[in-house]
């Protein structure tokens, strides 16, 4: 007889400073190392590296995007623990002060100034655009 698969997954969100997000959940995506996963319930056991980007979270009709900046995500058939350097809502987010690093971040890019740190600079330009993604869904 085939095993039954699960309805839900428990999620639990955590960084250095607090437990981010706890609770069942329909589906999540992460940004694993080699690109997105997205995770239903069922889904086969998995250790994952993160990168920087987006968490998104569904329950039902309900959709939530979390600011992710590295990590770790351990993937089991009905749960997934996220243990993260940083996340942020997207109530947490100023757009304002994203929006400036990912300017000063092209400038970096741009600059042909061999101090430049590019990697650095690289950085910047992925977290703030990933914050910019973020908050601009909770406006939608």
């Amino acid at each position: 007889m085939a095993e039954k698969l699960p309805n839900s997954i428990q999620l639990e969100i955590v960084t250095p400073e607090k437990q981010f997000y706890c609770g069942e959940v329909d589906a999540v995506t992460v940004p694993g190392i080699n690109g997105y996963m997205g995770i239903l319930p069922g889904h086969a056991p998995l250790l994952s590296e993160l990168k920087i980007g987006v968490i998104t979270v569904r329950k039902g009709d309900d959709e939530e995007r979390f600011f992710c900046s590295w990590g770790f995500a351990e993937i089991l058939s009905d749960q997934v623990s996220v243990l993260a350097e940083q996340v942020e809502a997207a109530s947490e987010i100023v757009r304002g002060e994203a929006k400036s690093d990912k300017d000063k971040a092209d400038n970096l890019l741009k600059s042909k100034d061999p101090d430049s740190d590019f990697a650095a600079a690289l950085e910047l330009w992925e977290k703030s655009v990933a914050r910019l993604e973020v908050s601009a869904a909770e406006k939608q």
